[in-house]
């Protein structure tokens, strides 16, 4: 853990401000879920709740199916890293950021599918150079809590039908999953 020297106190209702600075360089948004962790040296944790991360092991197991169905590696999002891979070395992919794109496609709760009409490539994820062939929000209860999504591979820059298809319902499975 790192100091950050900024001092807050709590109000009389018991509440603390988190400074700008820190909300901004860690990605917390108005109305984003924190959980609150103590440890036993009498520190206070918030850590930023992520429920796409509470299904990792369903997470695995839907992208590997993915991958064996669609025949592209697939990647599998909460709204801030990558939680599940298949078909690629998971020790490259784990927890990367996702970019400011696949942030705008979630945000916009839309899909994305490369074909002939798009002019550009999507990269989902920072730091890697691979483009998306589908991508699709998960949404559970009325929010988006992360994405599935398809990578390119050598020769294979456009999305089938198949992929696209699996990608949609994958993530509708896994909105599903974490409602209940």
């Amino acid at each position: 853990m790192k100091a950050t020297g900024i001092v807050r106190r709590i109000d009389d209702l018991g509440r603390v401000v988190i400074p700008k600075e820190i909300r901004r360089t860690m990605r917390i948004k108005e109305g984003a879920p924190l959980e609150i962790y103590t440890s036993n040296e009498g520190e206070v944790i918030f850590r930023k709740y992520s429920p796409v991360n509470e299904l990792s092991e369903n997470a695995t197991q839907a992208a590997e199916v993915m991958y064996k169905l669609g025949g592209a590696p697939a990647v599998i999002f909460d709204t801030d890293h990558v939680v599940a891979v298949a078909g690629v070395a998971k020790r490259e992919y784990n927890e990367r950021r996702v970019s400011p794109a696949l942030e705008e496609i979630m945000e916009a709760r839309r899909g994305y599918v490369a074909d002939d009409s798009n002019s550009s490539k999507l990269i989902p994820i920072e730091g890697i150079d691979k483009s998306a062939l589908a991508v699709f929000p998960i949404v559970s209860q009325g929010d988006v809590t992360g994405a599935v999504a398809y990578v390119s591979t050598e020769g294979n820059t456009l999305a089938t039908e198949t992929q696209h298809t699996l990608a949609k319902a994958t993530a509708m499975f896994l909105g599903k999953q974490i409602e209940e």
